[in-house]
């Protein structure tokens, strides 16, 4: 009998997901699906990039300097399977985009995780304690938000990357970047989740928590987090464009990934060296696949801030 029960069970689940206010507004949204779908691609490409591109850009065996400088394939002196063309090293561009991307990818993903880790944690500590806690870690947080946020990235990649053994740095590039990034990132997270905190550490189910003598520790994980975490994975969203957005311009600086480890923004900063001798798409192709991800991100970030706001339910 406990078989038989099950099936409704799981069919009543998925129902009510079908039915929720959050797929309905998914469903009805042409840009967030649409930007779900553009997203989906880009990343799955990206990860599946060692079992779809033509070639591994990272193996020299495979670059062949004869067929460096190659044109699009629907340009006269364009080559099979070189479909994007070639760069300079020989490099097909389709290969070096999507190994690209899955580097940008990753550092953006990672950087958002410890953010929001250091952030949650900070947050609710801020939050449920208050006092002088609360004002040491708030302070902290404003004088990192008074520094923009590419200059903290540029400074901690710069100061870190000169303290690592010459041979380390280039391995130790996405690391530093991560750091770099999570160190700027953490703040909002914090202060969203100290605001959220504070409103419910006064509710009565706290209350009540407090009084039956249940850790600290245990209320802000299991009562107080889980209904803290809708503005906070609105921000994570967001966020994640522009940790792309932060690596590739620290990459384009010449601070970020090596030529040899490319991210997207290591491939527009070596492409633009020759925008105006011809070849063009070195630099283009890397430039609209990152404006596709980034757009992608953000769309998905405003219908999800819509999606979740009750003001507009």
């Amino acid at each position: 009998m406990a078989d038989l029960n099950a099936i409704p069970v799981r069919t009543s689940r998925l129902s009510r997901a079908r039915k929720s206010d959050l797929w309905w507004s998914f469903s009805h949204s042409l840009s967030a699906r649409l930007a779900f779908f553009v997203l989906l691609v880009l990343i799955l490409s990206a990860f599946l990039a060692p079992l779809i591109a033509p070639q591994n850009p990272h193996d020299p065996a495979q670059l062949d300097m004869w067929k460096s400088e190659l044109p699009p394939i629907w340009l006269d002196g364009s080559e099979w399977p070189y479909l994007l063309g070639t760069d300079t090293q020989g490099r097909d561009m389709l290969s070096v985009m999507l190994y690209g991307t899955r580097t940008s990818v990753m550092i953006g993903i990672a950087s958002v995780a410890f953010s929001l880790i250091i952030g949650l944690s900070l947050g609710l500590v801020a939050g449920y304690f208050g006092g002088f806690v609360d004002n040491i870690l708030m302070r902290i947080g404003d004088v990192v938000l008074s520094i923009p946020t590419i200059l903290i990235a540029i400074l901690v990649s710069a100061v870190v990357r000169q303290m690592l053994p010459p041979d380390l740095r280039e391995i130790g590039a996405s690391a530093v970047l991560v750091l770099a990034i999570t160190i700027s990132g953490w703040v909002q997270y914090a202060r969203t989740v100290r605001a959220q905190t504070i409103v419910e550490k006064g509710k009565e189910y706290v209350m009540a928590a407090r009084l039956l003598k249940v850790p600290a520790r245990r209320i802000m994980g299991r009562h107080i987090l889980p209904n803290t975490l809708t503005p906070v994975l609105v921000a994570a969203t967001l966020s994640f464009g522009m940790a792309i957005l932060t690596e590739a311009t620290l990459s384009f600086l010449g601070i970020g990934m090596p030529p040899g480890q490319p991210s997207l923004g290591t491939l527009i900063r070596v492409g633009n060296q020759y925008l105006f001798s011809g070849m063009w798409w070195i630099v283009i192709f890397p430039v609209l696949q990152l404006s596709l991800l980034v757009i992608s991100v953000n769309l998905l970030g405003d219908w999800l801030r819509d999606a979740l706001n009750p003001k507009l339910r």
